[in-house]
């Protein structure tokens, strides 16, 4: 596969949407659901990348926040967020994301996601490590959880899990140095592999938020599961809806904390 062209053709509508930001209008802003916000970069940029992605390897099909959506069951499927934090992007405030994940079966095989805050891009490839612009990502000898920042995302439209998140939030701040809500679960995950976060962990989440940046966790020597560490494959966890994410000895002490806190469905 040319993995270049898809992390070229990535990079191409991020700084497309870079460019959009200086010019752009929030009043040209539409309300998808609570909280939920969606904008005409968001519409343009999944069809750019549906376009590209798509040329470069035919037959592929898609999933994508936006609407795009043609899975091909057994074969190759892009699964695309075109603008990973959207209202950030609105407001004018990284991080704010291009995700794309490329999975083969059940299975990721190639992520991207172009933070365009500071213009970082990370990718990961199956069994070939997780890299950002070019430098080798590697958490496998990660600080625990007590000399590291967790990342997490606070409920914004689906609240039946409000106190177990206060319970957990209470815990983090007690076991930890710290807790950083950013409002980008790709750049978050990214930010795991890259060793900015120790651990990561959120609920109510959609596939596009999270392929890409499972793949990269795990390429660069890190865990991601769900809130319990069930085993599941790539294509259920990715649509699981919660994500416990961090190198090997800070998961070690998230898993423990969302296992117990936490309600299986």
């Amino acid at each position: 596969m040319n993995t270049s062209g898809f992390t070229e053709a990535v990079r191409a509508v991020g700084d497309w949407i870079r460019s959009e930001r200086r010019e752009f209008n929030a009043n040209h802003v539409e309300t998808k659901a609570l909280n939920s916000l969606v904008s005409y970069v968001d519409q343009q940029a999944e069809q750019m990348l549906i376009e590209r992605l798509t040329s470069l390897l035919p037959g592929s099909g898609v999933l994508g926040e936006e609407g795009g959506e043609s899975w091909i069951d057994g074969g190759f499927n892009w699964i695309i967020d075109p603008l990973d934090g959207t209202t950030n992007f609105i407001h004018d405030l990284p991080p704010y994301a291009v995700s794309v994940a490329l999975m083969q079966g059940r299975d990721l095989v190639w992520a991207a996601v172009y933070e365009l805050g500071q213009a970082r891009m990370f990718t990961a490839e199956r069994g070939r490590g997780a890299f950002c612009d070019g430098r080798v990502l590697d958490v496998r000898q990660g600080a625990p959880l007590r000399d590291g920042l967790v990342a997490t995302g606070f409920p914004y439209h689906e609240f039946s899990q409000m106190p177990q998140y206060l319970e957990a939030l209470q815990a983090c701040f007690r076991g930890s140095r710290g807790v950083r809500r950013f409002g980008s679960a790709a750049t978050d995950l990214a930010w795991v592999a890259d060793g900015r976060f120790q651990g990561f962990f959120e609920h109510g989440l959609a596939p596009w938020d999270v392929a890409a940046g499972i793949l990269l966790v795990r390429e660069s020597g890190g865990l991601a599961t769900n809130f319990f560490g069930t085993e599941l494959d790539d294509y259920d966890l990715v649509r699981c809806g919660s994500i416990t994410a961090g190198n090997p000895q800070s998961y070690r002490d998230l898993i423990q904390l969302t296992s117990d806190v936490f309600t299986q469905p």
